[in-house]
């Protein structure tokens, strides 16, 4: 079988949908060499990362010199699909051709979560409005739909009106060094020059409304003062006013000495040792497609403290604690919960970590796409 995919994110973007495409191409490469892969995108970053899908063998890439990038990626790549005789096609990041289903060639759409739909004050109306209509025809043209979690499955249903039949739900996997042994001697080096407390806390996102860093922070007056160990923040401000109000929570609640900002954090191998160095990851957003801090520090042997709503308790498990994100007392009290019962914690942790290696493991997730694959193609 001849199998394309949108590869715009895996060669240009280095956050969640990058890892994602990467991720998920490398999998079922390794896992099915007796296909034939192709990656079409409209231009390519050359680093470490992407470069190991351009140089391989086995991958053809096919980078367009289109002028109009935005119209070959939903009308003219499917001629170019139709020559190189792809028999699937899988729109990796939301979106499939408009056209493509009046072709010859299959296709599998991912959708990653609505959050446009569900909080759409997150969103400018410009925004939202392109979204919508591209989110809502790749629905509807795309042979099958994969959806990231049952919450997004959920989302999808109500929002355009799809049957539950035509929507496979797949975890994504996460990167493949979360699942190799730790590497705590290369881990310290990465992290040396943060000057990082012995005990902390753990954030891991952009930082912006939806992911909630307010609640964290108000949750601090109401934990006793041996409680109060610091918080590691990792991600960068989206939008200077949601900026200002973090810091300036941050300075009317006196936490200054208690919250370390870092925004330059490089590496899976970096971001691994912070985890495993954590107490806990607390993550208490209002809407995630899947949640992949979650499944990160679960595999890296962490409690994790998170939000009862959309996917994350799908990406946290049973045995995760999960509070009402708009609560910071409740989220003060299952912190300390955490930090002073050693045996729930010793339990989280053994429990959460068998639970994210079966559940995200990369065989389990890439026979599934196979699966989902073969069944698009019998449609």
């Amino acid at each position: 079988m001849n199998i394309g995919f949108d590869a715009k994110r895996l060669y240009c973007n280095f956050t969640g949908l990058g890892n994602y495409s990467r991720s998920l191409v490398k999998n079922v490469q390794s896992a099915y060499p007796h296909h034939n892969y192709h990656l079409f995108t409209t231009k390519r970053r050359s680093t470490p990362e992407t470069d190991y899908f351009y140089d391989h063998a086995d991958l053809q890439t096919f980078v367009s010199k289109a002028t109009l990038k935005a119209y070959w990626r939903s009308f003219s790549i499917v001629k170019n699909l139709e020559n190189r005789q792809i028999d699937l096609y899988h729109g990796l990041s939301n979106e499939v051709p408009l056209t493509i289903s009046r072709s010859t060639v299959k296709s599998v759409v991912t959708i990653h979560d609505l959050i446009f739909k569900v909080l759409p004050d997150t969103y400018p109306l410009i925004d939202r409005s392109i979204y919508d209509l591209k989110f809502r025809s790749s629905c509807r043209n795309a042979d099958r739909i994969v959806a990231i979690s049952e919450s997004t499955k959920k989302d999808i249903m109500q929002s355009y009106g799809i049957a539950s039949e035509k929507i496979d739900v797949i975890y994504q996997s996460c990167h493949p060094s979360y699942y190799e042994a730790d590497n705590q001697t290369d881990a310290a080096g990465d992290l040396g020059k943060y000057d990082l407390p012995s005990e902390f806390l753990l954030y891991v996102g952009t930082i912006e409304p939806r992911k909630n860093l307010h609640t964290i922070l108000s949750a601090y007056q109401y934990l006793l003062a041996d409680h109060q160990i610091p918080l590691v923040v990792v991600g960068g401000f989206r939008g200077k006013a949601y900026r200002a109000s973090i810091l300036q929570q941050i300075k009317t609640y006196g936490l200054g000495q208690k919250i370390h900002l870092i925004h330059d954090l490089k590496g899976q191998t970096a971001l691994q040792a912070l985890y495993r160095k954590a107490q806990m990851l607390v993550y208490p957003s209002f809407y995630e497609g899947f949640g992949l801090p979650v499944a990160e520090a679960l595999l890296c042997k962490i409690p994790v403290v998170t939000s009862n709503r959309s996917s994350l308790p799908e990406a946290g498990g049973p045995d995760s604690a999960y509070v009402d994100p708009t609560d910071a007392e409740e989220l003060a009290q299952v912190i300390s919960r955490v930090l002073s019962d050693s045996e729930q914690r010793s339990k989280m942790i053994d429990r959460g970590f068998n639970y994210a290696t079966h559940q995200f493991s990369p065989r389990r997730v890439t026979e599934q796409m196979m699966a989902c694959y073969a069944k698009t193609m019998e449609q």
